[in-house]
């Protein structure tokens, strides 16, 4: 057996010049509301309407919650099938814009095919609540473009996407998008692709919650590959990964963001732990770390348990000296995790001062964040079954 790892306490003035016990403070951020999308619905929430005539599409929509459909003029019969089939909205493309079935208008439709067209909307004198704009020359006006000019209008502003990804692209130009999409498809999987991002989207800014747990354990455990996760994304202080050893309990490891003696500062980076240990993804799903690589997505969480998406840019293997800690939760469940034994590499403290503790100054007593999770998982997927871990 390895023998247990000395440590001390640290004094304020051991901190000062040295990479300690760093302490840092965060304003609480405010979570936006979720509420369902629809046209009478006026939210930050990302609105979707559907335009097509495929019947399959429409039954796919409606079942993840999008009800709001647009027809040509000369559709009204296939709109009249479909509402007697699902609760949906029809909404009606005519001359002067788009209306619902008792001729209310509901949107102002602009056609722009350059970018002197797309300075020259009125979008403030126009009278309806929503603007549909159709980019009739996608590749001569990039999204950046039109989310600028509508910028000081409190209208809801759409744009004709044709696939999941032009979508995605208005709804993250220069960080806030356009408030809605008009998916315009006859491709099923185009739903299923848009509601998936939608859906990621979304658990942004939701919290998670973090238990306390108290170090009861720490040893050198010799030798071993871990992984360094460099994300395209920086992180703050307090923010970094769920990370663990076991399936029911997943660690909040610390970015490299803080300031040190030792090593420049990359806040882009969390030293994760090793080969084996499970990281939290979108979706409520977990991989393991050797199966990260550029371009997956990882879950990025707060001490306060607000989290969001960051794509992988990098992923490093390196053999390294490794440390494992031992900690229980106050219903005296154990839970390890086994992390590179370096001043860089901190877990996320669970005290009043919001600490992020390196391990290397890690000691007994310790309380530190982790997420509690199901005891069980396949393929990253978390289910329900008899299963033992230690």
């Amino acid at each position: 057996m390895a023998a247990l790892f000395p440590s001390a306490s640290l004094r304020q003035s051991d901190i000062e010049g040295k990479l300690g016990v760093a302490h840092f403070s965060l304003h609480n951020k405010k979570t936006t509301p979720i509420w369902q999308s629809g046209f009478s619905v006026k939210s930050q929430t990302k609105q979707v309407w559907i335009w097509t005539q495929k019947k399959e599409v429409m039954t796919a929509a409606v079942e993840r919650g999008w009800r709001t459909f647009i027809f040509p003029s000369d559709c009204r019969e296939l709109a009249s099938q479909w509402t007697s089939l699902a609760l949906l909205s029809p909404l009606f493309v005519e001359e002067g814009g788009i209306f619902d079935g008792e001729h209310i208008k509901v949107a102002t439709l602009f056609e722009v095919s350059s970018s002197a067209q797309l300075k020259n909307l009125q979008l403030l004198s126009d009278k309806a609540d929503n603007i549909v704009v159709d980019l009739l020359d996608w590749q001569v006006i990039p999204a950046e473009n039109i989310v600028a000019a509508i910028q000081g209008t409190q209208k809801t502003v759409f744009a004709i996407s044709k696939t999941p990804s032009e979508a995605q692209l208005f709804f993250e130009a220069l960080e806030h998008g356009l408030g809605g999409v008009v998916l315009k498809s006859e491709d099923v999987d185009a739903i299923f692709q848009l509601k998936e991002y939608l859906d990621k989207r979304n658990n942004q800014g939701s919290l998670l919650e973090l238990t306390k747990a108290t170090v009861t354990n720490i040893q050198m455990v010799g030798m071993g590959d871990r992984v360094c996760v460099d994300l395209c994304s920086l992180m703050r202080p307090g923010e970094g990964l769920l990370v663990g050893c076991f399936a029911r309990g997943l660690f909040l490891i610390h970015s490299e963001c803080l300031e040190s003696n030792y090593i420049s500062s990359r806040p882009f980076r969390v030293n994760a732990g090793p080969v084996h240990a499970y990281v939290a993804v979108p979706g409520e799903k977990t991989s393991y770390l050797s199966e990260l690589k550029a371009g997956r997505e990882v879950v990025v969480v707060d001490q306060n348990g607000i989290q969001r998406t960051a794509i992988v840019g990098r992923v490093k293997i390196e053999t390294r000296p490794l440390i494992l800690i031992e900690v229980f939760d106050h219903h005296q469940i154990s839970y390890t995790m086994i992390l590179q034994n370096a001043e860089t590499v901190a877990l996320v403290g669970a005290g009043h001062q919001n600490q992020a503790i390196p391990v290397t100054s890690l000691k007994l007593g310790d309380e530190v964040l982790l997420s509690v999770q199901g005891g069980a998982r396949h393929t990253g997927i978390q289910i329900d079954e008899f299963i033992v871990e230690k």
